[in-house]
C-alpha cells in the first residue's frame, strides 16, 4: 500500500455523478483522487494543481474530452490520459489516441480493466517524468559544458586568467575606445627570470605553485578593469587604461617587483622570483593592436638581454635589433651546410715543461656579410634557439679529427679541449653521439678534454655526476672552466669526477693588483691540488701574470702571452716549433 506521500495525484472528469463515484471508490486506496464534472471545471483545476493520471469521459456537455486534451497536455505535460467513452466503435478510440490519450476504456467499465489502465497509465507518467528529468539534465550538463569549453577557449587553465586571444580581443576594444576619445592604453609583457630552472630543480608543482602565486600578486597591483592574461610558460600581460603618462606605469613596475620580492614558499621548499618587464604605450608606441603588443614584446626582450629583474620601455631601435637577431639565428642555422664556421684553437701551456700539452677549440663565424664573428656574438644566439646541438656536434667532430692529425704527425701527447654547453650536456644522446665522433674520427679518448662551466654541472648535481663518471671511464678528461664565476662554491669539488680547474681570467687579471683576487687564486689552486686536480689559469696575457701563477705552482696557463686562436694550419706550423718562446719565457720568467 502506497502512502499518501507516495501516492499518485488523480484527476477524474464526468458529467455522470455515478461514474464519478465509482471511479473514486475504487481508486482512491491507492491514488489521491480529485473529481470534477465538466471540462470548464477540469480547465480550472488544472490551473491550481498538477495531475500525474486524468480519465476523462469523451462525451460532455461543454467542451468534449477530446477538446480538453491539448488543455491537460499544457497544463501536465507528463500526465498519463485514459478517455472513457460510451460508444462502442474503434474510430472512437483511435480519435482519442491520435488526440493524445494514453489509453481508453469503454462503458460499461470493467473495474478490473480501469484498474489495470490506470497502473499502467502511472507507470507510463513516471517513465515520462524520469525521461523529461534526464532531457533537462542532459541540456544543463551541455550548457555547462559549452560554457566550460568557452570559459576554456578564452582563459588559462592553471591561473583562470584571460589567455592570449582574450587578451588581444581586449587590447583591440580598449585602443578602439581610446581613439575615440582619446587616451592613453598601457601594455605590459612580463617573464619571470630563469623560470625554467625552478621547473628543473624543484618540479612542475613548485612551478605551477608560483605562477598560481605571481597571478595572485599581479591582481593586487592593478586596479578594477585593468586586465591580467597569463599566455604561455612563465610569460603574463598587462593591458592598463586611463593612463596618465609613463610615470603611471614606472609606478606599477616597481609595484609588481615589491610585490614579487617576498619569498614563495611549498611544503619546506622556498624560492624568489624576479620577473622582467617591456612596456609599450599607445598610442606613441604605435596605433594597433598587433605594433603595441610586438613593441612591448621587443621592449620585454631587451629587459632581459640587460639581465632580467629591470623594466624596459620600447624605443624605436628595439624591433631592429630584434630583426637583426632573427637574420642571424636565421643565418647561423645554415652556418655548418655553408661551410662558413672554421674552429680555432688556443695553445695551453704546462708550465713545467713549457710544453703545448692541450688546445681549446674555439669556433668563429665567417658570416657573409656581417664579417668575422667570435663566439661571444653568436653562442649566445644559439644557445637559446637549440642550434647549438647541431653547432656542438660539429665543432667536437671537426677538433676531434684535427686532434687525430697530430697524433699521426708525433704530437700524440697534445690535447683537444672542447666546451660542452649546458644544452648539450642534458641531451639524453650526449654520451653516445661523443662515442660515435671518437669512432668516426679514429682519436684516442684520453685525448680529448670535455670543458663545462660550474652551472651546467650544479643545475643537476646528481644527473650531472652520473654522467661525468660514464664520460671519465671512456678515458676522456673533464674540466671545470671559467672557474669560479658560477656556484663558487669549492666543497663540491671533492664529489665530482674531474681532472681539471680552468680558473676564470677575472681572477688571474686582479690577482696582481687586488689581494682579494690573489688569496682567492691561492686558495683555489692549494685546494685544488689536495684534491689531486690540476690547475690551469685563463687570461694569461702579461709576465706578471706568469709569474704570479709559477710562483703559487699553477700547473698551466692559457693566454695571449702564449698564443691567441689561430686556424688549424697556423697551429699545426706553431707544434712543430713546440712553441718555443713559449718555453723560453716560461723559463726566464722568475
Amino acid at each position: 500500500m502506497k502512502t499518501n506521500r507516495q501516492k499518485a495525484s488523480l484527476l477524474i472528469i464526468d458529467d455522470d455523478e455515478q461514474i464519478r463515484s465509482l471511479l473514486v471508490e475504487l481508486l482512491c486506496g491507492n491514488y489521491r483522487c480529485t473529481n470534477v464534472a465538466s471540462a470548464e471545471d477540469a480547465i480550472t483545476v488544472l490551473g491550481e494543481s498538477e495531475f500525474d493520471v486524468v480519465i476523462s469521459d469523451i462525451n460532455m456537455s461543454g467542451i468534449s474530452g477530446l477538446d480538453l486534451l491539448p488543455h491537460v497536455h499544457q497544463a501536465c505535460p507528463d500526465a498519463a490520459v485514459i478517455m472513457i467513452s460510451g460508444q462502442q466503435s474503434i474510430e472512437s478510440a483511435i480519435e482519442a489516441i491520435r488526440g493524445g490519450a494514453f489509453d481508453y476504456v469503454m462503458k460499461p467499465l470493467d473495474l478490473n480493466h480501469v484498474e489495470a489502465a490506470v497502473a499502467r497509465a502511472w507507470r507510463h507518467h513516471k517513465l515520462l517524468k524520469q525521461k523529461r528529468s534526464y532531457e533537462e539534465n542532459l541540456e544543463e550538463l551541455v550548457r555547462e559544458r559549452a560554457e566550460q569549453i568557452e570559459h576554456l577557449a578564452y582563459h588559462d587553465v592553471l591561473t583562470g586568467l584571460p589567455n592570449r586571444v582574450l587578451f588581444l580581443d581586449r587590447v583591440t576594444q580598449a585602443l578602439t575606445a581610446a581613439q575615440r576619445n582619446p587616451e592613453m592604453v598601457g601594455i605590459v609583457f612580463l617573464s619571470l627570470d630563469r623560470f625554467k630552472k625552478i621547473n628543473d630543480t624543484l618540479g612542475h608543482i613548485f612551478g605551477d605553485f608560483c605562477l598560481t602565486e605571481v597571478a595572485a600578486r599581479l591582481h593586487r597591483c592593478v586596479k578594477d578593469g585593468d586586465t591580467i592574461a597569463r599566455f604561455e610558460g612563465d610569460e603574463f600581460a598587462l593591458l592598463l587604461t586611463q593612463v596618465k603618462g609613463t610615470e603611471d606605469l614606472i609606478e606599477l613596475a616597481q609595484v609588481i617587483a615589491e610585490a614579487l620580492k617576498p619569498c614563495f614558499h611549498l611544503n619546506e621548499q622556498e624560492v624568489f622570483v624576479t620577473a622582467s618587464i617591456g612596456i609599450s604605450i599607445f598610442p606613441d608606441d604605435g596605433q594597433d593592436s598587433s605594433t603595441i603588443l610586438k613593441n612591448a614584446g621587443a621592449a620585454l626582450h631587451m629587459a632581459k638581454m640587460l639581465g632580467g629583474n629591470n623594466y624596459r620601455f620600447y624605443t624605436s631601435d628595439m624591433n631592429a635589433r630584434a630583426l637583426k637577431r632573427l637574420e642571424l639565428e636565421t643565418s647561423l642555422r645554415r652556418a655548418v651546410e655553408k661551410e662558413e664556421l672554421e674552429v680555432y684553437y688556443q695553445p695551453q701551456i704546462e708550465y713545467a715543461t713549457g710544453k703545448v700539452v692541450a688546445a681549446e677549440a674555439l669556433v668563429r663565424w665567417h658570416h657573409p656579410s656581417l664579417g668575422f664573428l667570435p663566439p661571444a656574438e653568436f653562442i649566445p644566439l644559439a644557445e637559446d634557439t637549440g642550434v647549438i646541438e647541431q653547432l656542438g656536434a660539429w665543432v667536437m667532430h671537426t677538433a676531434c679529427s684535427e686532434a687525430r692529425t697530430w697524433q699521426a704527425n708525433s704530437f700524440g701527447d697534445t690535447r683537444i679541449a672542447i666546451n660542452v654547453s649546458s644544452r648539450e650536456f642534458r641531451q639524453p644522446h650526449f654520451y653516445d653521439r661523443m662515442v660515435d665522433i671518437l669512432a668516426q674520427t679514429g682519436l684516442d679518448a684520453g685525448k680529448l678534454e670535455l670543458e663545462l662551466t660550474e652551472t651546467t654541472i650544479m643545475e643537476h648535481t646528481e644527473a650531472a655526476v652520473e654522467s661525468l663518471m660514464k664520460i671519465r671511464k671512456l678515458g676522456v678528461k673533464i674540466a671545470i672552466d671559467d672557474f669560479g664565476t658560477g656556484y663558487s662554491s669549492l666543497s663540491y669539488l671533492k664529489r665530482l669526477p674531474i681532472d681539471t680547474l680552468k680558473l676564470d681570467r677575472s681572477f688571474v687579471n686582479g690577482a696582481t693588483s687586488d689581494p682579494d683576487d690573489a688569496a682567492l687564486v691561492m686558495a683555489v689552486i692549494t685546494l685544488a691540488h689536495n684534491l689531486r686536480l690540476k690547475v690551469i689559469a685563463e687570461g694569461v696575457e702579461t709576465e706578471e701574470h706568469l709569474r704570479f701563477l709559477r710562483l703559487l705552482r699553477c700547473d698551466g696557463g692559457q693566454g695571449y702571452l702564449f698564443g691567441k686562436p689561430m686556424p688549424a694550419e697556423v697551429f699545426r706550423s706553431t707544434l712543430d716549433r713546440d712553441i718555443d718562446y713559449a718555453r723560453e719565457l716560461v723559463f726566464s720568467v722568475h
